[in-house]
């Protein structure tokens, strides 16, 4: 198909030139190139306003993002050859960096194809279509991936709610084998037994792995909580590390019959134990049982999931820390994450000391941590550095 031309405002190409990849609809210039008639996810080029050739993408006149830029090379548009290209560089850095074939292999505009997850499990890829336009290119990107990955099953987890503001269905399939349950896979050591079908996201978060390692040299030996535990991987590392006992917290009575599964299944079982509830209700009820942690770990769902939302999950994550410091020893360690790509490094630091002064506590930061490498930042989308993970010594 060829692709519609979209022409931008003026000076309106800098950022684009800078090396971003997104094109804002209030950038375009719609008098001379209306973007409303345009498909969800239809191919165009993108040109200045003086008519210089800046690359091809696709758009979508539903969204805020109106184009997704996805080549930079006139001759090269996005077709069948190209997503073979982008998923053979992908997968030759995995394999570089893994001994193993777990990883995210695909991680949307950091590895050039905007819109599209790719987690792998051995032999499965579990596959997450995000916009119009890399769903419109749905069959070139499965053959593609069938043909450089050579997977024995492909499942779609189209299931997430950004696919709303695309315009799109939400649903699950598989679209290459079929369902075989749940599934093992290993990390530094340990076993775990994961859903991709079924779990959250993919079923695993591969973005934490290198962070969870920080845990064996930070080796502690007294108490842990691991707060929003899911299949309890910080929890398990702690206890592996050497931790005397470690309470896992999780909303979902699914997620602590794994973590007790897990733990099971690496000889932990007598030193992790789990409580259900909300992680703040749960944490303010053992503050006042004055029950107290060596190591606190809070790793939360994103609190702020739209922009006009930071204020508000700002304040949450200032309430969580504070109470995550009101339930650690003196001189204890605090690692908090947040994934919650609107909110910066430095504003989540800040969140967290303030959450100290009003616990009256003071803080060190020993370690700032981002996602592992299989989640690539794009150097011109702030964006995509979405993961922070910092750790902290709490001093009276």
């Amino acid at each position: 198909m060829t692709p519609a031309t979209l022409q931008l405002k003026k000076d309106q190409e800098r950022r684009i030139l800078a090396g971003h990849d997104w094109v804002y609809s209030n950038e375009i210039d719609t008098g001379q190139t209306p973007l409303k008639p345009l498909e969800p996810g239809q191919p165009v080029e993108v040109l200045s306003k003086r008519g210089r050739w800046l690359g091809y993408g696709y758009a979508n006149p539903r969204s805020l993002i109106a184009v997704r830029i996805t080549s930079r090379q006139r001759e090269h548009p996005l077709t069948a050859s190209l997503f073979v290209t982008r998923i053979q560089h992908a997968l030759a850095l995995r394999e570089r960096l893994y001994p193993n074939p777990f990883y995210r292999l695909i991680h949307s505009e950091g590895d050039a194809l905007p819109g599209l997850i790719v987690d792998r499990y051995g032999d499965l890829l579990v596959v997450q279509i995000t916009t119009a336009g890399m769903e419109r290119e749905r069959g070139n990107l499965l053959a593609a991936l069938e043909q450089v990955v050579r997977p024995a099953r492909i499942l779609l987890r189209n299931d997430t709610a950004v696919r709303e503001q695309e315009g799109l269905d939400q649903g699950t399939e598989w679209v290459l084998g079929e369902d075989q349950g749940d599934i093992e896979l290993s990390e530094d050591g340990l076993r775990f037994q994961v859903s991709p079908a079924h779990g959250q996201k993919t079923g695993w978060f591969f973005d934490q792995a290198d962070n969870r390692r920080l845990l064996h040299r930070l080796a502690p030996r007294g108490p842990v909580l691991d707060c929003c535990c899911y299949l309890g991987a910080w929890g398990l590392q702690a206890a592996a590390a050497g931790a005397r006992s470690v309470t896992c917290i999780d909303s979902a009575a699914s997620a602590l019959a794994a973590v007790q599964s897990n733990a099971a299944l690496n000889g932990l079982q007598g030193r992790v134990s789990t409580l259900q509830g909300d992680a703040f209700d749960a944490l303010r009820s053992l503050r006042d049982d004055q029950t107290r942690f060596e190591m606190v770990i809070l790793d939360p769902p994103a609190f702020i999931k739209r922009r006009r939302d930071e204020a508000e999950g700002q304040r949450a994550y200032q309430r969580l820390n504070r109470l995550g410091l009101e339930v650690l020893e003196p001189g204890g360690l605090l690692l908090t994450s947040s994934c919650s790509f609107h909110m910066g490094r430095e504003a989540f630091l800040q969140s967290v000391q303030q959450a100290a002064r009003r616990s009256g506590c003071r803080l060190q930061l020993l370690f700032s941590g981002s996602q592992g490498p299989d989640h690539p930042i794009h150097p011109a989308i702030s964006e995509t550095a979405y993961l922070k993970t910092l750790v902290l010594r709490a001093l009276d």
